[in-house]
């Protein structure tokens, strides 16, 4: 299922705000937040994605309307998630970004490639 235009929104918003937006690991909110092993071709400094580029990536591409799939996750149970698979660079595998809403803020679930067989 697609998102709509203030869901959409919303994670923006979120995502460029740096006290809004966490990536902590918990029990019943576990999470694959890898940007330091995705490559960043626009790093100038970095040739990997730091923590804030994943984030500015994650926004610009809401912004710019990039498919988002709304889902249900298994943990925790009834919750929504929202997941991207964004193409980089050339000939690499696309980045597997899955997203949650909490009170007040974004939940980063995962970053990293997709992995072979689209297992994420």
């Amino acid at each position: 299922m697609t998102i709509d235009a203030g869901t959409r929104r919303q994670l923006s918003q979120l995502a460029r705000r740096k006290r809004a937006r966490t990536t902590d690991f918990h029990p019943q909110r576990p999470t694959k937040w890898q940007p330091q092993t995705v490559l960043n071709p626009d790093g100038v400094l970095d040739r990997y994605f730091t923590d804030p580029a994943a984030w500015e990536l994650i926004a610009c591409q809401l912004d710019d309307g990039h498919p988002v799939e709304a889902i249900a996750l298994r943990l925790p149970p009834g919750a929504t998630g929202y997941v991207m698979k964004i193409d980089v660079s050339p000939g690499a595998p696309s980045v597997y970004v899955k997203l949650q809403l909490g009170e007040g803020k974004i939940i980063g679930r995962s970053f990293h490639y997709s992995e072979p067989g689209g297992t994420e």
